[in-house]
């Protein structure tokens, strides 16, 4: 059976008019060749062209067969081609991270300046629960700080950011040069509706010091640091999220520790990750994000976890 390989063959051996310069437009040998040739001859029964020729001369089979390659070679690169653009009508995503709000939106308009074949569908809700149904062929992309384990699902690293404290200026720790577990053991920590175990500042944090304060949802960004402003409790959030809150004096953020970063991913069922639409997605929201964020950083290598390393400088605003 005549293969794709043995028509680009007979391109390059009509273009070059030899063998070994289809050979050397092929990046093979010039007996590798030779011997592709003897064997396709021996299975299809028949010569192809007529060795020796000056100038290389095709046999009436092998003109029959040049043609086929000028007819199907133009439609399997059309093909391939048209594989390679986003074929997607719609992305339905959604986000585990409750601050992503923030910078999706204009994120999401970019994309479809881009791409305006394709149609994006958000999904949200305070007691969704994406990851599953990611898993279960509800979703296409899950915006995410977590991981899940031997779940099916491959994770694009989108960017790094810095996990701040956020206190109000009048707050006792607000002047606190080391900011330790024990000083959060008497405070009322202000964190989204979410378990506490997906928290960086409980799972990184406190919960290694044995240091549990008292818990309170609260499930609006905006709400959250004006109670945090008000004394009603602390927060710990992206720094890119209070940035703009902080440079106008209403609040303050402190480092937990020796510092605390997290990692946000875009999470698609594996194998999927290199849809066209899919990619071109993880694409442009890693780069708007990064472009545009303060204190953030790109995350383009793959990691099976959150970075661990020493906190790097971040981004200027």
């Amino acid at each position: 059976m005549i293969e794709i390989k043995h028509l680009r063959t007979l391109q390059a051996l009509h273009a070059s008019g030899s063998l070994a310069g289809a050979a050397t437009t092929l990046h093979q040998t010039q007996s590798a060749l030779s011997h592709q040739f003897s064997e396709l001859e021996q299975r299809l029964g028949f010569r192809l062209f007529v060795r020796k020729s000056q100038p290389l001369r095709f046999t009436p089979q092998g003109e029959i067969l040049l043609r086929l390659a000028g007819q199907v070679l133009p439609q399997i690169n059309r093909a391939l081609q048209a594989c390679n653009e986003p074929q997607q009508a719609r992305l339905r995503l959604a986000i585990e991270c409750h601050s992503c709000i923030q910078w999706l939106t204009p994120a999401l308009e970019a994309f479809r300046k881009q791409w305006p074949q394709v149609e994006m569908d958000f999904h949200s809700g305070v007691t969704f629960d994406p990851q599953p149904a990611l898993q279960r062929g509800e979703l296409d992309i899950v915006l995410t700080s977590d991981i899940l384990p031997r779940s099916g699902l491959h994770y694009s690293p989108l960017f790094d950011y810095e996990v701040r404290l956020v206190l109000a200026n009048d707050h006792p720790l607000a002047s606190k040069a080391h900011i330790t577990p024990g000083d959060l053991e008497n405070e009322t920590l202000l964190i989204y509706p979410v378990q506490r175990d997906r928290l960086d500042i409980w799972r990184r944090f406190l919960q290694p010091a044995g240091v549990c304060p008292t818990l309170k949802s609260v499930d609006n960004t905006l709400l959250l640091i004006q109670m945090v402003s008000a004394r009603m409790g602390i927060a710990a959030l992206p720094h890119w999220v209070v940035e703009s809150v902080e440079r106008q004096g209403l609040i303050v953020t402190k480092t937990p520790g020796d510092g605390l970063w997290s990692r946000l991913y875009a999470a698609v069922r594996d194998g999927e990750q290199r849809q066209p639409a899919t990619d071109a997605f993880i694409r442009s929201a890693r780069n708007h994000a990064c472009e545009r964020l303060p204190f953030v950083r790109s995350a383009e290598q793959p990691s099976v976890g959150v970075p661990t390393g020493k906190p790097v400088l971040p981004l200027p605003p």
